[in-house]
């Protein structure tokens, strides 16, 4: 495992709920990014954000650690949830909240 996957996979356990994302909650730089911030917000949930623009070596190294090829990425409580699709696939059906409610993510909104 490379120094940039360790960093990875301790990110990833140490925090319940974590965004790699283009850009930071603030001033998100891609759509897509933008989407999964205001979905975690309206739902009221607190996560860490990891902008993978300002660490070339992360921005690579999240696609290879999850083998998934796009950014955002969401992982909920260590288990890769997936990008800003199937995150607003799941939020629109109402799956996003009950998946973060059976896994203990507080949520602010509820």
């Amino acid at each position: 495992m490379t120094d940039v996957q360790a960093r990875i996979a301790e990110d990833v356990k140490s925090n319940d709920v974590l965004l790699y994302m283009k850009g930071t909650p603030v001033f998100p730089q891609c759509g897509f990014s933008s989407m999964a911030v205001q979905i975690l917000s309206h739902l009221g949930v607190k996560f860490k954000a990891v902008d993978v623009l300002s660490d070339p070596e992360v921005r690579q190294g999240i696609k290879e650690f999850s083998n998934w090829p796009t950014i955002p990425q969401l992982y909920v409580k260590g288990e890769f949830v997936g990008g800003s699709d199937i995150m607003r696939e799941m939020f629109e059906a109402g799956e996003l909240k009950t998946y973060m409610a059976e896994r203990g993510v507080a949520l602010e909104n509820a």
